[in-house]
């Protein structure tokens, strides 16, 4: 039975994988930071095990010496739309250093298979590299470090740049929850526009993403490093999205298009400069 360590686990896409991982058979432990709610994971409590992210770097490398893990899947990181000042530290804390310490422990502990998570926000205007927004930079930047980890420390690493994503359960404050609560509130709602493009990806798709790479991975088909995009293949403009959940629920929507302004640095032209692992 292959043994992985799952990073951001307590979240939506972490916990879902981890749900994948058991039904496949694999031993999974995460890394949780201590005090936040598991409420994610309850369904896979005895499945498997949940450990306190280490407040030292040589923390993280005795667990992984004790532990001898076959692989890692990287999805923790501190997402913002938009940031403020007293935000930056934590999110470089938490999208760099905390991403180093584990590959750090990993090259220490001879473990040298590694899945990182990065965004499609790392390709504003569909170009090789320019940031939505700093979120996306340090995910940019994140994948600079495991470069030296990769050329130096012999890690083989597979990136899965993710869209939007979506699914049953969900608990975060995306599209679809907002429009299923007006539609049972009748409630109010100013959006923008309506232009610009998402693509939204179911998130047991992007599971199975993650485990392909995982197989490539641990099958030795990897060379150094694969970069993919996960997508459903069916972008849209959010306007299109909106009006199939009007007429598949039947309801009309008490929404006023262009009643708030696009965002700084919307998203109006879609990554689509790709290759994808299934």
């Amino acid at each position: 039975m292959p043994k992985c360590l799952v990073t951001g686990a307590s979240g939506f896409v972490g916990s879902r994988l981890c749900r994948h991982l058991v039904d496949d058979g694999w031993d999974v432990v995460v890394f949780v930071v201590p005090g936040v709610p598991l409420d994610q994971l309850n369904a896979l409590e005895g499945r498997i095990r949940v450990e306190p992210i280490p407040d030292e770097t040589g923390l993280f490398i005795e667990i992984f010496k004790h532990e001898q893990f076959d692989i890692v899947f990287h999805l923790a990181s501190i997402f913002l739309s938009e940031h403020k000042p007293d935000q930056i530290v934590p999110m470089i804390q938490a999208n760099l250093t905390f991403g180093c310490q584990v590959l750090e422990a990993m090259v220490a502990a001879g473990c040298r298979k590694f899945v990182n998570t990065g965004t499609s926000w790392q390709h504003y205007q569909n170009e090789d590299y320019n940031p939505v927004n700093l979120y996306a930079a340090t995910k940019q930047a994140f994948e600079d470090l495991l470069r030296y980890y990769i050329e130096a420390k012999g890690v083989k690493a597979v990136t899965l740049k993710l869209f939007d994503t979506y699914g049953e359960g969900d608990p975060r404050p995306k599209l679809y929850n907002l429009l299923e609560k007006i539609a049972s509130t009748g409630e109010y709602l100013q959006m923008s526009p309506g232009g610009q493009i998402v693509d939204l990806v179911h998130v047991d798709v992007v599971c199975k993403n993650f485990l392909v790479a995982a197989q490539r991975l641990m099958n030795g088909r990897v060379e150094k490093q694969e970069s993919y995009g996960v997508t459903s293949g069916n972008p849209r403009k959010l306007k299109e999205v909106v009006a199939d959940f009007e007429k598949e629920r039947g309801v009309k929507l008490n929404i006023e298009w262009g009643g708030r302004p696009y965002r700084e640095r919307e998203v109006m032209c879609l990554w689509n400069r790709f290759k994808t692992i299934s």
